[in-house]
């Protein structure tokens, strides 16, 4: 057997009875050409080692085979999809490796030595809308920098993605637009309709695709952590009142930075947040 003739996604799931668990966030995607663009979206694959995350019965999964990725670790920890992805792997040439695991906790590096993955990989998922927030601020959160992955091509809620590409001023910018903007170079690809997925969910969903920045610029992670949680946890007061909960006088940092005491969390552009980030760094080494 190969990937090409592998059954149709809808008579596996009807053939080992699954069934999307809201539990888990799951919605499946069962349209092969939506899939093969995902996966074409990630950019060229030959030779390329994928992770993906929550591959359900495996529909993204075949499109990454099929467009030439070298090996896909896959982390699924629903053990109900284990004989379908065991189908792709062998109609694969053993090309997928999976890992029953909660992504959340996952040692991604360990697991690529464990299933002999190459860094830095790609990552390229339909992220359970549970966790794709928790995971994304996970992996853009990782100390050492550049990162062990190289580019994201994920599938998130509408309102997660314009998040992402948020501009200052803005509703929707905030303390993950930040971390996104700084360590990568996001933009939405596409929207997918409700009715691609099974059970269709209640949002539209966007493909969006974050390119890793190799030498951002130059600020402590733990301190950009610290100061963004802190300003957007009270958006709508002064940083002078909101950066209080960091438990110093935050005058004298925000000066430091160049940055207004009268100013709110969302009229700071990424720059400042860093430079407000080393300003703490600095005066409390």
């Amino acid at each position: 057997m190969t990937l090409a003739s592998l059954p149709p996604l809808r008579e596996v799931i009807a053939r080992l009875d699954l069934t999307a668990r809201k539990s888990l966030g799951q919605n499946f995607l069962l349209d092969l050409n939506l899939t093969g663009r995902i996966a074409r979206e990630a950019g060229p694959l030959d030779g390329r080692d994928v992770l993906e995350i929550g591959p359900g019965p495996g529909g993204l999964t075949r499109a990454l085979l099929a467009n030439g990725a070298r090996r896909v670790l896959a982390i699924e920890r629903d053990e109900r999809f284990l004989p379908a992805l065991a189908e792709i792997d062998a109609a694969s040439g053993h090309r997928l490796a999976v890992e029953p695991a909660d992504a959340l906790a996952a040692d991604e590096p360990a697991l690529f030595a464990k299933h002999g993955l190459a860094a830095p990989v790609t990552i390229v998922a339909n992220l359970p809308y549970n966790v794709g927030t928790a995971l994304l601020v996970k992996w853009l959160t990782t100390p050492a920098w550049p990162a062990w992955f190289d580019s994201l091509t994920l599938m998130f809620q509408r309102e997660v993605a314009e998040r992402l590409v948020a501009a200052p001023r803005t509703s929707a910018y905030g303390r993950l637009s930040v971390l996104a903007q700084w360590r990568t170079r996001p933009r939405i690809l596409f929207d997918v309709h409700p009715s691609a997925f099974v059970p269709p969910p209640s949002i539209t969903s966007s493909v969006v695709r974050l390119d890793v920045v190799s030498a951002p610029e130059e600020a402590p992670l733990t301190w950009v952590e610290r100061v963004t949680a802190a300003a957007f946890g009270q958006r709508r007061k002064m940083l002078r009142s909101s950066l209080k909960s960091l438990g110093a006088d935050p005058q004298p940092f925000l000066a430091a930075a160049g940055l207004p005491e009268t100013a709110r969390a969302e009229e700071i552009p990424v720059p400042g947040f860093l430079a407000l980030a080393r300003a703490y760094a600095a005066q409390r080494a």
